[in-house]
């Protein structure tokens, strides 16, 4: 499973950045960039609370075989149509939605397999394996793209049609896996309802610590998301051409990869408030560095700065949530965590394409930077006691 997610992942983060590309050579218009986060993340808010409940009710590993399909074949049909020469702007959304859609069932069932395969007291060091999966993948995946790019004789299709080929070990993976036990409890509604949904709803609204970490996640990426504003980065203000823009979106990957790294190693994480909460100041700071960056070299260290920040908050708040959420609630926890940590950063895209092509890119990513960080200081006086969050040995029964 995590060679597979390495591979896919790695695949689709090419498939991104080479997207971004696409559309930057088709319209030179930063809103068109912005609207990709748009059309990726109206499947999350249509579809999160029901994925969510059908990873509770329903055989994670199935779904995950499901979803991994749908992404695949509208990857390919993505390749194939500019491979052709038939590819129109609207195809890019389109296709783009279809994926977001897959995806949005996608997560939840990945993300609430893992505590039925990995004991309770390595969910720390798993969720950092994953980072590190993640952030690997996302080095190689945009530096690939900006290679494929580049290439005379491979080009645009050819990103497409690697991504498509690279689902196909994930897909392999979750049949090698083998049956993987979930917990029910006696009495417990079975299948997706409206009552289902409502009792996963329920269960957030009661958990302050997971309700504050949410909302910390939404804000900190709505404002500090600048990543759809990369290739006019990469040709207006720092003048470099294809592999420069796949180095300079691979970054942050970097920096997260090394982060995530260093904690894998840690036997335990004492005192997870403070530091999510220094984690996402410095995600916002490094922003605010990088917009104001002229030089390739000090975008790429303030990118790297941006990525480790995000891979701290990220395993500490997978392991908070999964922690304190039984295993029969964890789909709809992960469900409706992807309102918040899919749709903040994919909303932000979209805002920082509206500001950019009101104020240009640099005010744009600015002032993402400064909306993170004063973002963090509300949610921490809304909620203190995520401050001082030190959460112990035992998960919920």
């Amino acid at each position: 499973m995590w060679g597979g997610l390495l591979i896919s992942v790695a695949g689709s983060r090419m498939h991104f950045t080479a997207l971004l590309w696409h559309i930057s050579a088709l319209t030179p218009e930063p809103i068109y960039l912005g609207l990709v986060g748009l059309v990726r993340v109206a499947p999350i808010f249509l579809l999160s609370l029901v994925a969510g409940a059908v990873a509770d009710a329903f055989d994670r590993r199935k779904i995950l075989f499901i979803s991994q399909s749908v992404e695949l074949f509208a990857t390919l049909t993505l390749g194939l149509l500019t491979l052709t020469g038939n590819i129109q702007l609207w195809h890019l959304y389109a296709l783009t939605f279809l994926e977001a859609s897959a995806a949005a069932f996608d997560l939840p069932a990945r993300q609430s397999i893992t505590p039925n395969i990995v004991p309770a007291h390595d969910l720390p060091n798993a969720f950092s394996m994953q980072s590190i999966a993640f952030t690997v993948a996302s080095i190689a995946g945009p530096v690939l793209a900006g290679v494929v790019l580049a290439t005379p004789w491979l080009g645009q299709a050819y990103t497409y049609l690697l991504d498509a080929a690279s689902f196909l070990p994930l897909i392999v993976a979750v049949f090698a896996i083998g049956p993987v036990p979930q917990e029910r409890e006696a009495g417990e509604r079975r299948g997706v309802s409206l009552g289902a949904i409502r009792d996963g709803v329920a269960f957030i609204r009661h958990q302050p610590i997971i309700l504050s970490s949410m909302v910390l996640d939404f804000i900190a990426t709505f404002f500090s998301s600048a990543t759809a504003l990369l290739p006019l980065y990469a040709r207006l203000i720092l003048n470099v051409a294809e592999v420069g823009y796949g180095w300079l979106t691979a970054a942050q990957a970097v920096g997260a990869a090394l982060a995530a790294a260093v904690i894998s190693q840690m036997q335990s994480i004492r005192r997870q408030g403070p530091i999510l909460l220094a984690s996402v100041a410095i995600y916002g700071l490094a922003t605010i560095l990088f917009g104001l960056s002229t030089s390739f070299g000090l975008a790429f260290i303030a990118l790297m700065l941006v990525g480790a920040g995000d891979s701290v908050s990220t395993i500490i708040r997978n392991t908070i949530r999964q922690m304190q959420t039984p295993d029969r609630m964890r789909g709809r926890m992960t469900g409706i965590n992807q309102l918040f940590f899919i749709g903040g950063p994919q909303l932000g895209e979209f805002e920082a394409g509206v500001i950019a092509q009101l104020f240009g890119p640099v005010v744009a990513v600015v002032t993402g930077g400064i909306g993170c960080i004063v973002g963090a200081f509300l949610v921490m006086r809304r909620w203190p006691q995520l401050a001082n969050y030190d959460y112990g040995e035992k998960p919920p029964v």
